[in-house]
């Protein structure tokens, strides 16, 4: 009788602890709730710059004024900043001219999103044209690139613009995610609503 009181204390005692030591256990990474804006789009019409588009009302406009300590090629280098999400939409316009001719832009553009091949697991190359002269590329990488939508817009005559999304934050493809696909979505508001101003 006393052996078998001996094992029901050492049993319960072990089952106790057992219980314990899983609650101590680390609980599995998660991501915090992410509080999306209602979308809702304002012209965009800045007088330094060649077109006008819808953009999203919950961005700010960031006129860049240096280039590596230089001015930029043009007046009308600019970010969308989304402060919400700590990103911004880098947008460049190269004026089409005997120096900067429409082939080496459009090279130059295909080169800055394939220099991100060497991480990408993905990428999806899609061209689109519009009847207002505006036609380019959008490049849609996936995998833990730096920048996972690139594209460009142009009337192949006289205007060349460029626009890429950057995160400031570590890339992780996965907790990203839900944030890119809703950035995703107002560059495609930006580009069906752009039109070229001269």
């Amino acid at each position: 009788m006393k052996i078998n009181l001996n094992l029901a204390i050492a049993f319960l005692f072990l089952q106790f602890s057992c219980q314990n030591n899983m609650s101590t256990l680390p609980k599995p990474r998660a991501f915090p709730r992410i509080e999306f804006p209602e979308r809702n789009y304002i012209p965009f019409d800045e007088n330094y710059c060649h077109f006008t588009f819808e953009m999203p009302a919950y961005t700010e406009v960031e006129q860049d004024t240096a280039f590596f300590d230089d001015k930029p090629i043009d007046p009308c280098w600019f970010n969308l900043y989304y402060p919400a999400f700590d990103c911004r939409i880098y947008f460049s316009y190269y004026p089409i001219s005997s120096e900067n001719p429409f082939e080496k832009l459009n090279k130059d553009a295909f080169n800055l999103a394939m220099e991100h091949n060497k991480k990408a697991t993905y990428i999806d190359e899609v061209k689109f044209e519009k009847p207002n002269d505006v036609s380019g590329f959008i490049f849609d990488l996936e995998g833990p690139v730096a920048t996972p939508f690139q594209f460009y817009m142009t009337d192949s005559t006289k205007h060349f613009l460029r626009g890429a999304l950057y995160f400031q934050t570590q890339i992780r493809p996965d907790s990203l995610a839900p944030l890119y696909e809703f950035v995703k979505q107002d560059v495609s508001h930006i580009i069906n609503t752009f039109t070229w101003t001269d």
